[in-house]
């Protein structure tokens, strides 16, 4: 019957793995049903009975109901694997016989036998993080004929002892017995325990018996029995123990090892990894006593150094509460000198069991057996403890055959992780190995024929040489990359504290590997890599040679991308100096620092210069490249940005059309460069008030960006940003906020808090709040896009004056007039000194300074301003585009407060005929437009066309913003008034 019952578990299980786990990962369908990932894997295999009956027929309910979901036809000769009935009556039949299995030859162990055992005090009581794993070994049988040896296996210190102490001492508390410990490194010592069990059996009453002998006293004894436990601890070799395991099969065996071989029995195997994080924490917490947030901080640093080890854990902790030393103290020992920390003994252990003396054991017999493996691991400890691309140590040895050899019995000794395509190493032993290592006497170009190189210059050329090819930005490359990169960055670290002429090849693999985390957004590891690749570059090469320059270039391009625009500038006219110096100034390796240069001098908002270098940049490159070259397309495209910042939008839609063009036609349309350039040709067409043509190709620069790049990548969140951006403009609020929101959102997670591009994001949000009247939400955003733009741009820049003015439009908007009107002051003088009176953004800045001076009743100042505002905008977009009307509109509003309604009628027609002809009839500002033109008519004493005027403005309002938005309540008040008076209507719009 529970052969029958894992049969068909074991068969649910496959049926699973072959139509289920492509859709339904096993850690989802476990969360659903409550249980852990390991468990439901475990009972899926067979390898473990089900406890808990309900608990198992709640996941065969899930897995029933996934499939079902999933539109899975099991067939009829499978459907009865998903009967959580059936088997809820299966369940209870197999514990039920388990209960009284009857029918056995053997007799059960009781009585005195049944406590005998030789189980020592364990030298910790503190014992959390291995629930399943104690679970499935106290879930074993221990009674019955054929059962198999368990074995537990993982590296020195991971606490496989530990383990089968508990579950040796549940034993015992089960009233089940003998529980005999026996170590197993010899076959000497095996037969000795054996023979001490014989003793304690008295079994050997004749004192001259050897060993061999008692121990098979003891072997026929326990055969004869069942509910016994033998623990075979720290086994060496499988052939060590056959002879035993081949005559023990009625009770229950525990074969520990570090050794990751086939051991005989057949039986399970756990294998044991380090403690999670919290347990880890929870460890250190019981031993020490510790548990303020503070020391907690500090007691988490600690357990991730030591890599949840929980021998190491055991031996800080026992430091720690012996020494009151604080934590942070023992975490610089542990750094500053590991292996002397780690051989420290743990108080009070008789035995002297550290982590050091472990792997010092295990290491001399690694040295003896295979210096080719001693080699490899010596190398693997200047690589980060995370998985290394097994293919990088392809050519490590004469022979890959001699490679697999030497990482076989690594990973037999448990000394590192190893899969078919991957190798890990613990962290600590890391460390120890490092430590043990004596530091390089000579630069790796200096060593003679005779000389070995050092292990960390050996893992920079196995990095170097097992690295991409192609362009490392390129995203075919990201993969590899992606595994590489955490083993870069730490030779780079170690290669660091040597004192003496980085390796030659260094330099190269750290820019390319910059460059690569650049195209990923993760800027700051990217400037760290770069700027150690610029250090190595100057001193192998000197300041001015070629390969330096290109590492120079490729930090100011990343800082750029940072928004650290001063910075960048400065090495950009390095790098163009030697490029004018090698070349000449019209030579086309001369046109890329060029654009670079143009590009930082916009960041820094010097847009006259900017031009300059943009144009000559792209005349160059014309020249040698030809009209439809890629480099003749980046240079269009910067040139078409630093127009568009100057407000010149004719000319910049021109060269991103024709960028666009060529790039397209080069790389495709699913290509990410194109996608940024379809992103940029659209911004310039959203300023050309062309809302439809530039959604539209938003939408595919989105889809291409996020198939290409992912999520969470910043270009991802700029799409999304200026997707949004143009919705709003559209009047399309509600599928603008999720955007904008996402945007801003992805951004903060790419680059961070205190990035110009992140402020550029929040500052959008806001604007979408305030669409949708949700002053307050958006007056906190606003804040703090300022404070990131002060911070990163300065005090004068136009970014920041355009937040500045956000901000105070947003205190306006929530009653605090007095306090905005000071704030967009300073951001109309910052515009005017920065992009002048005749730039598009100064009419913005002049009419919003004149939309505070009406909410402090000076309607005499703000007419001056609202004049000039839309003299700047006619003059910039010419006079039918569509924002004029935003300007004549708002300049209606100060007339009717100045009782001017007949000069106002014009402007507040034009406004909605302006609105009409871009937006149609649906559009939020045609609401505006229409009230505003409805009170100039009831102004006038023209009552019929007044009221039909603001019924038509509160339809347009009701059904492009709803009936609860502001606007909609204002326009709806509007009319109750003209509707219910006969006395002359406010004039207020």
């Amino acid at each position: 019957m529970e052969d029958e019952f894992f049969r068909d578990l074991r068969l649910l299980g496959n049926l699973c793995e072959e139509r289920l786990f492509t859709r339904r990962s096993v850690r989802s369908l476990a969360s659903t049903a409550g249980l852990t990932p390991t468990t439901v894997g475990q009972w899926l295999k067979g390898s473990r009975f089900p406890k808990q009956e309900r608990s198992f027929t709640k996941l065969i309910t899930v897995l029933r109901e996934a499939f079902a979901h999933e539109g899975i036809d099991v067939g009829s000769r499978h459907r009865h694997l998903l009967n959580p009935t059936q088997w809820a009556s299966r369940h209870r039949s197999v514990v039920a016989r388990r209960a009284h299995p009857g029918g056995g030859e053997h007799l059960p162990s009781g009585g005195a036998t049944a406590a005998v055992t030789n189980l020592r005090a364990l030298d910790s009581g503190v014992f959390v993080g291995r629930e399943d794993e104690i679970d499935l070994l106290n879930d074993l049988p221990s009674t019955g004929t054929g059962l198999s040896a368990v074995t537990v296996r993982g590296m020195g210190g991971v606490g496989k002892t530990t383990l089968v102490w508990h579950h040796a001492r549940r034993h015992l508390a089960a009233g089940r017995g003998p529980v005999w410990w026996v170590d197993a490194e010899s076959p000497e010592l095996i037969r000795a325990g054996l023979a001490a069990l014989a003793e304690a059996l008295d079994l050997k009453p004749d004192k001259s018996l050897t060993d061999l002998e008692a121990s098979a006293r003891a072997l026929a004894w326990l055969q004869g029995r069942t509910g016994w436990l033998v623990v075979f601890d720290n086994a060496e070799s499988p052939s060590d123990l056959r002879p035993f395991l081949g005559s023990l099969t009625t009770g229950q065996i525990v074969v520990t090892t570090r050794r990751d071989l086939a051991w005989p029995g057949g039986g399970m195997t756990v294998s044991l990894t380090p403690l999670l994080p919290n347990h880890a924490v929870t460890v250190l917490q019981e031993l020490t006593g510790l548990r303020d947030e503070e020391v907690t901080e500090a007691l988490r640093e600690l357990a991730e150094e030591l890599g949840g080890l929980p021998l190491a854990l055991q031996q800080a902790g026992a430091y720690l509460a012996q020494t009151r030393v604080k934590p942070a103290a023992y975490l610089s020992y542990l750094r500053g000198d590991p292996a002397t920390m780690l051989a420290e003994p743990i108080p009070g252990d008789e035995e002297q069991r550290t982590i050091a003396r472990l792997w010092k054991l295990t290491l001399t017999m690694l040295r003896g057996a295979n210096p080719d493996a001693e080699r490899l691991l010596g190398v693997l400890a200047y690589c980060a403890p995370a998985r290394l691309p097994r293919d990088v140590l392809a050519g490590a040895l004469p022979s890959p055959v001699r490679v697999d050899g030497a990482l076989g019995l690594l990973a037999a000794y448990s000394l590192i992780t190893l899969t078919a395509d991957d190798i890990t190493v613990h962290r600590l032993l890391q460390s120890v190995l490092r430590t043990t290592t004596p530091p390089p006497v000579h630069p790796p170009a200096d060593l003679a024929s005779g000389d070995v190189a050092h292990p960390c210059d050996t893992a920079i050329a196995w990095l170097d040489g097992a690295s991409p090819s192609g362009a490392p930005g390129a995203v075919a490359h990201w993969t590899r990359w992606e595994l590489l990169e955490p083993h870069v960055a730490a030779v780079a670290a170690h290669q660091s504290r040597f004192r003496r002429r980085p390796h030659p090849r260094l330099a190269d693999l750290l820019g390319r590997t910059g460059v690569y985390l650049s195209s990923r957004g993760r800027l700051d590891s990217a400037l760290a890599l770069q700027e150690q690749a610029l250090r190595c570059a100057e001193t192998i090469h000197g300041e001015h040679h070629p390969t330096t320059a290109m590492h120079r270039g490729n930090l100011a391009v990343t800082l750029n991308e940072a928004g650290r625009y001063a910075e960048a500038e400065q090495l950009h006219r390095a790098v163009l100096r030697i490029a004018e110096a090698e070349h000449g100034p019209r030579h086309p390796a001369t046109a890329g620092p060029l654009g670079n240069l143009a590009h930082a001098l916009a960041g820094l908002a010097r847009y006259e210069e900017a031009i300059r270098l943009a144009e000559d940049a792209l005349e160059i490159t014309r020249a040698a490249r030809g009209e439809n070259h890629l480099d003749t397309a980046q240079c269009k495209s910067t040139l078409a940005g630093t127009l568009y910042h100057v407000g010149q939008y004719a000319k910049a839609a021109k060269h991103a059309a024709q960028a666009l063009h060529a790039t397209r036609t080069v790389l495709g349309e699913d290509h990410p460069e194109t996608a940024q350039l379809m992103g940029n040709l659209a911004a310039v067409l959203g300023a050309l008030a062309d809302y439809d043509d530039a959604l539209q190709l938003e939408q595919t620069a989105l889809d291409v960006t996020r198939a290409a790049f992912g999520e969470d990548h910043p270009d991802t969140a700029l799409r999304l940003g200026n997707l949004a951006q143009t919705l709003l403009h559209l009047g399309r609020y509600g599928e603008a906020m999720p955007r904008a929101e996402a945007a801003a959102r992805i951004m903060r997670g790419a680059y961070g808090a205190w990035h110009p591009s992140t402020a550029v994001q929040l500052g959008n949000l806001a604007r979408v709040h305030t669409g949708q009247g949700a002053y307050d939400e958006a007056l906190p955003l606003d804040e703090e896009a300022l404070a990131i733009t002060r911070a990163t741009l300065g005090e004068n820049h136009p970014d920041t004056a355009l937040r500045l003015s956000n901000l105070a439009q947003s205190l306006r908007r929530t009653g605090r007039p007095e306090e905005a009107l000071e704030r967009e002051k300073k951001a109309l003088l910052i515009i005017k000194a920065t992009l002048g009176v005749r730039h598009p953004d100064y009419a913005i800045h002049a009419n919003n300074l004149a939309t505070i001076l009406d909410a402090l009743g000076r309607h005499e100042e703000a007419r001056p301003l609202k004049e000039e505002a839309l003299r700047v905008a006619s003059k910039a977009f010419g006079p039918d585009h569509p924002v004029n009307a935003n300007y004549a509109s708002n300049l209606v509003y100060t007339l009717h407060q100045l009782g001017k309604h007949q000069e106002a009628l014009p402007l507040a027609q034009r406004a909605v005929e302006l609105t009409e002809a871009a937006h149609k009839d649906r559009h939020p500002d045609l609401a505006v437009r229409l009230n505003n033109l409805a009170q100039t008519f009831l102004a006038l004493g023209q009552r019929t066309e007044g009221l039909t005027r603001q019924k038509q403005a509160l339809k347009v309002a009701e059904t492009a913003l709803g009936s609860q938005h502001p606007t909609t309540a204002h326009i709806q008040r509007k009319l109750a008034e003209a509707t219910t008076s006969d006395l002359p209507p406010a004039t207020r719009p």
